[in-house]
């Protein structure tokens, strides 16, 4: 218990202005204060931090999602150099969204890949370990240099779904690339697997050309891990429906805030009712 109650008095939670109200709530489950940081702008817009607690010897973990606009990455990147210039004594970089992921390969001329990019300055800002959830791709793990705990959403959806009464459920992956997560939600929910044919004629639009599955009379669950515009979710749950498709559920670990605060399409056209289930039971495997 000595070596528990230390363990405690070591931890240090850091938050940015990217999502205040979640690092909070963080806080709150694991029975640990927020620091007090001071976060301002110049009349420039440029951005002032300091850490206005002792974080010499702490085990620091800065919670701050990077989602649009970049000043969220630059409040990160200024929080954990402030950390490693204050002596801490790890600095864990906590990114409950992490943006600029799509870019994850060099799929076309003269692109960049942002990915990698983002994952060099946090490193090189002076993180030394990394933790995230539902990266858009796995490989993104091995853009940084430094130790990455990635958790997964599936365990909350799942428990989600399994208390659902749910007909005959199918698990319908978006695209191509999603079907080793739709098949992992499917064999944990006992429901088979269908697979959406789409096309992206140009960026956040999406085009369905065909479903590869039986959908009729079913319930079919739609898994995603961002929904920016919702185009792939409406563009697939009105083929599902043309399909003769009994119910549509869509959902996703980062749909964009006002995606969810305006119910958008999603609650229109795809489920009918729109939910937000609390994922501090996020697991680390699928």
């Amino acid at each position: 218990m000595a070596d528990l109650t230390l363990s405690r008095s070591q931890l240090l939670l850091l938050a940015g202005t990217a999502n205040r109200p979640l690092a909070e709530e963080m806080a709150q489950h694991l029975g640990q204060p927020l620091c007090a940081v001071t976060i301002r702008r110049f009349a420039d817009g440029e951005i002032f931090v300091k850490i206005d607690e002792n974080v010499r010897g702490r085990d620091v973990f800065i919670i701050q999602p990077t989602n649009p606009p970049a000043e969220n990455y630059l409040e990160l990147l200024l929080l954990i150099d402030a950390a490693r210039r204050a002596s801490a004594a790890r600095i864990t970089a906590v990114l409950p969204y992490f943006g600029y992921a799509r870019q994850d390969r060099k799929d076309q001329p003269r692109v960049a890949i942002s990915a990698k990019l983002m994952a060099n300055l946090i490193t090189h800002a002076g993180a030394d370990r990394v933790l995230g959830m539902d990266f858009h791709s796995h490989q993104v793990q091995g853009f940084f240099d430094i130790p990455v705990d990635h958790l997964y959403g599936a365990p909350v959806f799942v428990s989600h779904f399994r208390q659902k009464q749910l007909h005959d459920p199918v698990v319908v992956a978006p695209d191509v690339g999603s079907a080793k997560m739709a098949r992992g939600f499917a064999k944990r929910l006992n429901a088979s697997l269908a697979i959406i044919d789409k096309r992206r004629p140009s960026a956040n639009v999406a085009e369905v050309v065909n479903v590869v599955g039986e959908v009729a009379a079913k319930d079919c669950l739609i898994p995603d891990d961002m929904i920016d515009t919702a185009g792939t979710i409406t563009e697939a749950a009105a083929a599902l429906k043309r399909l003769g498709a009994r119910k549509n559920y869509a959902f996703a670990s980062l749909p964009r805030e006002s995606i969810v605060r305006e119910g958008s399409v999603i609650a229109g056209n795809v489920c009918g009712e729109t939910a937000t289930v609390d994922v501090s039971q996020a697991g680390g495997g699928r």
